[in-house]
């Protein structure tokens, strides 16, 4: 979900097996601790989906470079909110109408200050703190913190 609340499509490479990818992780094996893990953080350490390349490119955050084509033509900024998928709203409660003020970007607060180990509360959180904050100066910090977090791989996977 883009500004507006307009639908758009992420450009990104494929990390995940085709057949799978359209399935929730804790679908795949069923257990309560994935599905636990899953609802908490909405994303899985060691999610099943992933292909060896998929997890390197994921790792290396080189996935997320396509999304300059997404920036080049409008639909997102290089620092802003990370998109979110439909059935996220809710999870963003009353902050979504925050949220679809602005154009979601590559990188964000929370993709600096913990990327995949926060909880997807505590990543909303940090995207309504960046909102309530937001200025030039910040955008420029997040973006030299972002080069940073992706040489060191910090919470990748």
């Amino acid at each position: 979900i883009g500004k507006n609340g307009r639908l758009f499509t992420i450009v990104k490479f494929r990390t995940m097996k085709h057949a799978l990818e359209s399935i929730t992780p804790p679908g795949i094996d069923g257990g309560r601790e994935a599905r636990l893990t899953w609802e908490t953080y909405q994303k899985l350490l060691y999610d099943p989906r992933l292909t060896r390349v998929g997890r390197l490119l994921r790792r290396t955050s080189l996935d997320e470079l396509p999304q300059l084509y997404n920036v080049v033509v409008g639909e997102m900024s290089l620092v802003g909110p990370r998109p979110i998928l439909p059935d996220q709203v809710e999870m963003y409660g009353p902050a979504f109408e925050e949220y679809i003020r602005v154009r979601p970007g590559i990188s964000g607060l929370w993709q600096v200050s913990g990327r995949n180990r926060l909880s997807f509360a505590e990543r909303a959180d940090l995207d309504r703190k960046y909102l309530q904050s937001w200025s030039l100066s910040v955008d420029f910090a997040i973006m030299a913190r972002t080069v940073l977090a992706v040489i060191r791989g910090d919470g990748a996977y």
